[in-house]
């Protein structure tokens, strides 16, 4: 099962909030995926296929073996469950 990661600067609210999105886009989708949310340090030694989080963020998590997307608004839906159907 593939594993979706949002990643936000302290790990709290935002990443949160988009982690509760992610998993009803993929319930919506009829995938299956593990999901979870961390702060920026941690990620780096997490283990991930997709990642998801602010595009300032993004760019600093490019050595990452997951697939990185940076977001210019966390809260897209529509553009989120785009990377999610074309990725999971």
């Amino acid at each position: 099962m593939k594993k979706v990661l949002i990643v936000c600067g302290n790990g709290l609210g935002s990443s949160f909030i988009v982690e509760m999105n992610v998993k009803k886009i993929i319930k919506e989708l009829g995938k299956e995926a593990e999901v979870g949310h961390t702060d920026l340090t941690s990620a780096k030694s997490e283990q991930a296929d997709i990642i998801i989080s602010a595009k300032d963020i993004a760019d600093q998590l490019s050595s990452h073996s997951a697939q990185v997307f940076g977001l210019s608004n966390l809260l897209d839906n529509s553009r989120i469950k785009e990377i999610l159907a074309d990725n999971l």
